[in-house]
């Protein structure tokens, strides 16, 4: 079969999806990698990828604007012709259904997260809605990584109950994110792993940082993550700036392996306003590090209130504060447990074998369909 897999960016499909495309061609399928060109797209045609270029602008929430997608998608499918689409994040899910739909091609959606349209009502809520409901009507299939977004979906009527389906996010490779030997820094490390933008907490973030620093609280705050201010909710680099320089945060750039700073905290904080299941907390729990994040969709399903880690209250700096000054008080054996329940609760959970597999065989069943009806 030709699999084409769809997605914002080349960086996303390298960064999670790659095993899937292995497994795929190990199936016999020709995998086309169609997405906009960035510095890891040679890394899709050296895994045998067939690459397609596409326009896209990840940051932008204007529906109208982005309806030349559907064209710009069409013609790629139509030169493609595949047997069957993989579409994951919003655009790909809304336009790109829509395309395939023109040439009957089947479609199967992953919403790995509902972005900054959900979190607040308002027209362009109310279009991305609609859009929603007109494309996905088409979907074979439907893929949701937590239940809250799953049930928000069908109480909408946003997609047919028929086609959904749970999946435990994107996994987690036990194999690249291992649990190493336990190691408490001289000052306690917290690290937060996220764009820089609003949505995911990162002002609380810092405002429990100058709470807990004014407190006299010895330990470090880092960063790690770019810089967006094109997005809509971006924190200016000035803004960033003053924090660096007033000595707040410790900002370490940006990085294609996460490993090494995770590796090096003591606790991963993410106080998210909502997630499809962040991939972030799934690689600290796999490497046995406590977490703090925020008690909303998808940040639940990863972390257990003193299980793996704590929950906090959302847009509540002083709650997040609060967590931060606990965790930072716990005996090594309490960090220890944190860590060992995390990754037992991945290995159960979230092993991305659970993904791949379940995917393998949704193109078994579409595969199997699409022989009868010839047959017919």
């Amino acid at each position: 079969m030709k699999v084409a897999v769809v997605l914002n960016t080349s960086w996303n499909i390298v960064n999670f999806r790659m095993n899937l495309i292995k497994s795929l061609q190990e199936q016999g399928h020709e995998v086309h990698a169609i997405a906009p060109y960035d510095i890891h797209t040679p890394e899709l045609i050296q895994a045998g990828c067939i690459y397609h270029k596409v326009k896209m602008d990840s940051r932008g929430a204007n529906p109208i604007k982005d309806l030349a997608l559907i064209f710009e998608l069409y013609f790629i499918y139509k030169n493609i012709r595949p047997d069957i689409i993989l579409h994951y994040t919003i655009k790909p899910n809304v336009y790109g259904t829509l395309a395939a739909n023109f040439l009957q091609i089947p479609v199967v959606n992953n919403v790995c997260g509902l972005g900054t349209v959900f979190l607040k009502e308002g027209l362009v809520s109310s279009i991305a809605k609609f859009l929603y409901r007109l494309s996905f009507r088409y979907a074979r299939k439907v893929y949701f990584q937590n239940p809250d977004d799953l049930s928000l979906f069908i109480n909408e009527k946003l997609v047919p109950e028929s086609v959904v389906d749970l999946l435990p996010g994107s996994g987690i490779d036990l194999t690249k994110f291992k649990p190493l030997p336990f190691n408490r820094n001289k000052e306690f490390t917290f690290l937060l792993i996220s764009r820089l933008i609003t949505d995911k907490g990162v002002l609380e973030y810092i405002d429990a940082i100058r709470q807990l620093k004014a407190e006299g609280i010895q330990a470090r705050f880092q960063i790690l993550g770019s810089i967006d201010e094109m997005h809509k909710r971006g924190i200016k680099k000035e803004i960033i700036e003053s924090w660096i320089s007033a000595g707040t945060v410790e900002y370490l750039g940006t990085t294609d392996d996460v490993r090494p700073f995770i590796e090096k905290a003591d606790c991963v904080v993410l106080p998210s306003y909502r997630e499809g299941t962040p991939r972030v907390l799934l690689e600290a729990a796999s490497s046995a590090k406590p977490i703090i994040a925020t008690d909303v969709p998808g940040c639940r399903e990863v972390v257990e209130d003193q299980v793996n880690g704590l929950l906090c209250k959302l847009k509540d700096s002083q709650d997040l504060a609060d967590k931060m000054r606990t965790v930072s008080r716990y005996t090594d054996d309490q960090l220890k447990m944190l860590g060992i329940n995390g990754r037992l609760k991945v290995e159960s959970q979230f092993d991305e074998s659970l993904v791949i597999n379940k995917y393998l065989h949704t193109l078994d069943e579409l595969k199997s369909k699409s022989v009868s009806h010839a047959g017919y």
